[in-house]
């Protein structure tokens, strides 16, 4: 007897890119629902109860950990696997440590992201091969690459919203830009960076940028 096509949420801010997701994808993955922030995503996911939810690691309005985090707290059965365009060791470690299942990124082939989703649908884990070496080598070291136990202890001092916008910051966003892609206002991200300037004990946003870049924070 044939066996289903796994039953797959969308979570990507780019709704061009979900479409060209499905196009690849075809009849070979049933895409029951698509969201393009948080709220979407964490909605879909309780009305659908997918068996794969592939999610971006970078929303408008937080981190794919925060959809991770969520779906745990209400206790919704479903394995999730990443798709970002970042291959940044600290988002691989960030969603894995919430408890995604895999991480590919978005150079990935049609046919290849089909046999990922399944794989994970199916219990494994699935991450593109160089991103595999950065789990090992976290997790056999309790840190992420290129950080020491006293950067990992600065991170831990930043609330997930602070950890957001210092990657944005990292990036080379304005304020304003920033605050249309968080969905809060200037003066928030005002008040978030000058947070993150004052626990990592840095005094310019272009000293932050060059700690960020150490640390592969983008």
């Amino acid at each position: 007897m044939p066996v289903a096509p796994p039953r797959v949420v969308l979570v990507d801010d780019h709704h061009l890119f979900r479409s060209g997701v499905k196009a690849e994808l075809g009849d070979r993955v049933d895409v029951v629902a698509e969201a393009a922030d948080i709220a979407e995503a964490v909605a879909a996911i309780e009305t659908w109860s997918p068996e794969v939810v592939l999610l971006d690691v970078h929303l408008p309005s937080g981190s794919g950990r925060e959809v991770i985090e969520a779906a745990a707290a209400a206790e919704i059965d479903t394995r999730f696997l990443a798709l970002s365009v970042s291959d940044a060791a600290e988002d691989v470690i960030d969603v894995v440590r919430a408890g995604a299942r895999g991480y590919v990124t978005k150079s990935i082939s049609g046919d290849d992201l089909v046999d990922a989703i399944v794989r994970v649908r199916d219990g494994d884990a699935v991450f593109s091969p160089r991103l595999a070496g950065f789990v090992l080598d976290a997790f056999a070291t309790g840190t992420v690459e290129a950080a020491g136990p006293e950067d990992s202890d600065d991170l831990d001092q930043l609330t997930p919203r602070e950890r957001e916008v210092l990657r944005h910051l990292a990036r080379g966003y304005t304020y304003k830009e920033i605050a249309r892609r968080l969905s809060i206002s200037v003066k928030t991200v005002e008040t978030h960076a000058s947070a993150v300037l004052r626990k990592l004990q840095l005094s310019s946003r272009n000293e932050l940028s060059r700690w960020a870049a150490a640390r592969r924070i983008w």
